[in-house]
């Protein structure tokens, strides 16, 4: 069912993981999505492979006016790994780049032309780190927050204009940034990598990791006219561990 036609669609970290699934999801209900990231590799594949309809290639950090967009997934993030003590500001400050400012600055980008529209989504992709605390990475856990007091506060701004801001909360998804998780927890502790994916996945009280396709259905849903009710929401799929 297209319940998204007319819609275009505007997916940032469109090139893998959480958001090519978005981008996928929202294509399937009929809008037209364009994925945003710095590689243009994956982009076009995301594109070759019927997940998009265009490319943006550039910094979402620094996005030009964007009008026209009535449908905002931010999925773009990163995410490191070290006790706090070794922690540097450096690490903080780029986990608030790549965490919160990519979203700040695209929500600013499409929000005006979603106001003359009077019709917006806008829904974040943050983390259970959003919602509670996880040892060693403490300046991922604070950039997730931050970023959903960002969506509460926008949320309040424009409630009456018919615009949604929310936020959806994953737990661990089968992502190449979980990927890249695993490595690291396997380089440091000498274990293999299915022994490290084994721990991570036993944070779910379901038992497993996440698939992206679960967290995309949910953004396609929140873009829709009957998820209008849904606002300033932070909506954790985590199987149960939040």
């Amino acid at each position: 069912m297209h319940r998204l036609a007319g819609q275009r669609a505007l997916v940032s970290g469109g090139g893998s993981g959480i958001g090519l699934a978005c981008a996928r999801a929202l294509t399937a209900a009929g809008a037209e999505v364009t994925v945003l990231g710095r590689r243009e590799a994956p982009l076009l594949a995301a594109v070759e492979g019927g997940a998009a309809a265009s490319t943006l290639v550039g910094d979402a950090r620094e996005p030009p006016p964007l009008p026209g967009f009535s449908l905002l997934i931010n999925a773009a993030g990163a995410a490191g790994s070290l006790p706090f003590l070794k922690t540097a500001n450096a690490d903080f400050r780029a986990a608030f780049e790549a965490n919160v400012m990519t979203a700040v600055a695209l929500s600013r980008a499409v929000l005006p032309g979603m106001l003359h529209l009077g019709f917006g989504r806008i829904v974040n992709i943050a983390s259970t780190a959003a919602l509670k605390g996880y040892g060693y990475v403490a300046p991922y856990v604070a950039a997730k927050h931050a970023l959903l007091g960002f969506t509460r506060a926008l949320a309040l701004e424009v409630a009456a204009k018919g615009v949604t801001v929310n936020a959806i909360c994953p737990g661990f998804t089968e992502t190449p940034l979980l990927a890249e998780s695993v490595a690291r927890i396997a380089a440091k502790t000498g274990r293999d990598g299915e022994a490290a994916r084994a721990e991570l996945a036993r944070s779910n009280p379901q038992g497993r990791l996440l698939q992206p396709e679960e967290v995309a259905e949910l953004a396609a849903y929140l873009c829709t006219d009957a998820a209008r009710g849904i606002h300033g929401a932070a909506l954790p799929v985590s199987g149960g561990e939040i």
